[in-house]
């Protein structure tokens, strides 16, 4: 029997960690399975702008199955639901059609080495409201979801504004954290916001959108120096300039 390596997750160390072992140890003595629950892979640094829109992830996503086939592991959709470590098993849960029949019922495979590579979540650091309200950006799906959402109250407000060029309609977004992707993703909406009219809605530009931007720390950026957390900052705060009364940071602001 050939050494059998199972990595559960697809993520950026997942898919990595196969792609090498496959190239390294090859298919003749080892076997190589990747378990995840996902057909696809988009790397998750970049799931601001599929968010947003400003990146098509069909462009930029990897197969699992193609890229398998060439790097050398196996590919299996599906989630883990356990593990047997006596038996050295893990067992995989069944998969479901959208019409809720079973594709592929709960089966196991075995392992001689097993590397949990599932990622991290998001941390809501118990902020009010977050972990009830909050879209997360954990995955595509996630991303794609906040997009199809965004674009549907940008089309509200423009439909609004034609009907009533006076009415007081936005589109409002908070986003809770002040790390690198908070940032990225407030700077892309804007962006995006001042492309619409350019897709069909003719009345709606960055003027209609409000950004707050929500950080429990002292500024922006913390993990950045002093100056490039204010550089971006201040970088912020001029594309909202003028398109809406509020500031992205206002607590900050008051601070200054």
């Amino acid at each position: 029997m050939k050494t059998q390596i199972v990595v559960v997750g697809g993520g950026a160390g997942g898919l990595e960690l196969v792609r090498r072992l496959g190239a390294r140890l090859g298919r003749n003595e080892f076997d190589i399975i990747l378990v995840e629950r996902n057909h696809t892979h988009v790397w998750k640094p970049l799931l601001h702008e599929v968010a947003a829109g400003s990146l098509d992830a069909n462009l930029d996503e990897v197969g699992y199955r193609g890229h398998g086939h060439r790097w050398g592991y196996r590919f299996f959709y599906g989630s883990l639901e356990a593990i047997d470590r006596t038996a050295r098993q893990v067992t995989v849960a069944p998969i479901f059609d959208d019409d809720g029949s079973e594709l592929v019922g709960r089966h196991r495979l075995r392992y001689d080495y097993l590397v949990i590579a599932i990622g991290s979540v998001s941390n809501d650091f118990g902020t009010p409201g977050v972990k009830d309200h909050c879209l997360f950006l954990e995955d595509r799906h996630q991303a794609d979801r906040f997009r199809l959402k965004l674009l549907n109250h940008c089309l509200r407000v423009s439909r609004t504004m034609s009907a009533n060029p006076t009415d007081d309609a936005f589109v409002d977004i908070a986003i809770v954290g002040g790390g690198a992707t908070g940032v990225e993703l407030a700077a892309e909406l804007y962006n995006a916001a001042s492309s619409l009219r350019h897709y069909g809605l003719e009345v709606f530009d960055e003027t209609r959108l409000r950004v707050t931007l929500i950080e429990a720390g002292p500024r922006i950026l913390p993990a950045l120096p002093d100056a490039l957390a204010k550089a971006a900052h201040q970088e912020l705060e001029a594309s909202a300039s003028g398109c809406s009364q509020r500031q992205l940071y206002p607590k900050q602001r008051n601070r200054d």
